[in-house]
């Protein structure tokens, strides 16, 4: 069985990903492996250089230098110096193939696609070849990680980080307070009906006198907007205490 499952490269500073190995794999865990890996990715800046997230039955590995970043998922099998030496090896191919200014310049997802080729071919190579051919590279990988440990994180930091990507910090929601509105008093319904009254009042003497301007003449017009208003004035004077009393009769 293969060790070295699936790998990609990626950019640092966005966590874009530039090219990545065809997937054969579709079993659940390792689907959210490749998800994990994807959230993992968008944090690589903090963590330069390399580093491992570790599950129950796949590990993570990246190694990152510069803008540019190899990620891939291996089984627990594999061993940590294969992994690192697998993505250091991918790294320089990479950057031999693309400068700076065109992984700098690249604006969609897997841009660099044709490089696909190569990733499966190196990781054939790391798969299938013994490491008795690899042995000088894996020893001199053994020395750098025994005086530079790389980062360990779990599959599960992953997520915890998720919510605080890009700036939103995780949110705790509270209830809100439940507000109830207070019973209508004795005198707040007096108030209401004599509002409702004088508006009825100053309705009806408006309508007359607006029959009577009309006949009469155009200057009287005033005349009856110093009623319209009061009637206006009454029916939004205490919308409250409407409300309220409308609540309790419903």
């Amino acid at each position: 069985m293969s060790m070295i499952l699936f790998a990609c490269v990626v950019r640092v500073r966005d966590g874009l990903p530039l090219s990545a190995s065809t997937d054969f794999y579709h079993s659940q865990d390792f689907l959210e492996c490749r998800r994990r890996l994807k959230t993992l990715a968008l944090r690589l800046a903090q963590y330069p250089g390399r580093g491992s997230a570790e599950g129950l039955d796949f590990s993570i590995h990246f190694s990152s230098s510069r803008d540019v970043a190899c990620m891939a998922i291996c089984s627990r099998q594999c061993p940590a110096a294969m992994a690192f030496c697998f993505l250091e090896t991918l790294w320089w191919e990479f950057t031999a193939s693309y400068d700076t200014t065109c992984i700098g310049l690249a604006s969609r997802p897997y841009a660099f696609l044709e490089f696909d080729s190569v990733i499966q071919k190196v990781k054939w190579h790391f798969n299938y070849v013994s490491s008795t051919q690899m042995e000088s590279s894996l020893e001199k990988i053994q020395e750098e990680l025994k005086f530079q440990p790389p980062v360990v994180l779990t599959l599960e930091d992953t997520d915890v980080a998720n919510g605080v990507m890009n700036g939103h910090p995780q949110m705790h929601l509270e209830p809100a307070p439940n507000f109830r509105m207070e019973p209508v008093t004795a005198l707040g319904i007096l108030s209401l009906i004599l509002n409702i009254m004088c508006a009825a009042l100053n309705l009806i003497r408006g309508i007359h006198l607006a029959e009577h301007s009309l006949q009469v003449a155009h200057e009287e017009i005033g005349n009856i907007l110093a009623f319209l208003i009061p009637f206006v004035a009454c029916i939004f004077q205490d919308p409250g205490s409407w409300y309220c009393w409308l609540d309790q009769t419903s």
